[in-house]
């Protein structure tokens, strides 16, 4: 797909190219219903104003933009570095930056990494806002969504199911002899993984003709091990019967496991804890947490070697077909079950 130009603009608005231009600089002067309507046909298309005239000729701005919900969750640290790996003698680097598990942020950042024309993409999830997925869509570069099996890619794909990741957590507690299982996530969707482990926990104990009830919405994702504490407290105060708690990460399990030693409920005697990510602390806590391990640096040398086919495709005239490539996961069981 080649990127809208500011021609391309120009046409729909009903204007000059001059028109445009001017009306895309802050202070222009410029009549306002003729900047409203520029604005919504930039909207419609897609398009970004290029900050990089210099690398035009070659097209080449030897920079790869990776978006990523956070720096300081090790899961994520561990993609970007499987991407830094793949991107190794290439002479392409990689522009971070973090979306804070927002998706308006991540517009905001896909338009901004746009302006200086990375020569690929990737972003964390496959849930966008209808204007960031717009722009993805149009960018004339290949894009990778990682972490995620979106219903409907916008190109490139390197992920896996969160919901059938969190269902198979529940059908192996269930193996276990867990009945009364319960849910421990975010009070928002702002975590769309989160969510969709919440729907995945759900649909599985539908599956299993258990209750679903027992869910718990604690914190601004994500959440931290203060908060999973929180939520097992509360959790406990109105299901006490409750027998095995799966918890959106391994962070907040490890909070949710601290509550139960503070309340001297021995763990898995008393209850089971399940968290998400095999974080190091998931190995290392005691009783060390059972879990679900989803390769987080694979992910990333996987989206990275993607992209470097893709980008050489791209060189050569030769796009490459879209692929989607499903990475693996698998429960990791400790002492905590």
């Amino acid at each position: 797909m080649v990127a809208p130009t500011m021609s391309d603009v120009a046409r729909r608005a009903g204007v000059s190219t001059m028109t445009v231009s001017r009306a895309l600089k802050d202070g222009a002067s410029i009549a306002e219903e003729t900047r409203e309507r520029i604005k919504r046909a930039v909207d419609e298309l897609g398009y970004v104003l290029d900050q990089s005239a210099g690398s035009l000729s070659s097209k080449r701005t030897g920079f790869v933009a990776a978006l990523i919900p956070s720096i300081n969750n090790s899961n994520f640290a561990d993609t970007a570095r499987g991407l830094t790996e793949a991107l190794k003698g290439t002479g392409l680097q990689i522009l971070l930056s973090y979306t804070e598990y927002s998706v308006e942020k991540e517009e905001e950042l896909i338009e901004s990494m746009l302006r200086r024309r990375p020569e690929a993409i990737v972003v964390t999830g496959g849930k966008h806002t209808e204007r960031g997925r717009r722009l993805l869509e149009n960018a004339g570069i290949p894009v990778v969504e990682t972490w995620d099996l979106p219903a409907k890619p916008i190109q490139h794909v390197v992920g896996f199911s969160n919901a059938e990741a969190s269902a198979t957590l529940v059908r192996f507690l269930h193996g276990q002899g867990y009945r009364k299982i319960a849910f421990i996530g975010g009070t928002t969707n702002r975590d769309t993984r989160g969510a969709d482990r919440r729907m995945g926990y759900e649909r599985a104990m539908k599956e299993l003709g258990l209750n679903d009830a027992r869910v718990i919405s604690f914190g601004t994702p994500p959440i931290t091990m203060k908060q999973g504490g929180e939520a097992l407290a509360q959790l406990l105060e109105q299901w006490p019967d409750v027998e095995a708690a799966i918890c959106v990460s391994d962070l907040s399990a490890f909070g949710a496991l601290m509550e139960c030693q503070r309340r001297k409920r021995p763990v898995p005697e008393s209850i089971a804890i399940a968290g998400f990510g095999d974080f190091e602390i998931s190995s290392c806590s005691y009783p060390t947490i059972t879990t679900v391990g989803v390769h987080c640096y694979d992910i990333g040398r996987q989206a990275g070697e993607l992209l470097l086919r893709a980008i050489e495709g791209e060189r050569q005239d030769k796009p490459v077909g879209i692929q989607t490539i499903k990475t693996t996961y698998e429960v990791i069981a400790r002492e905590s079950t």
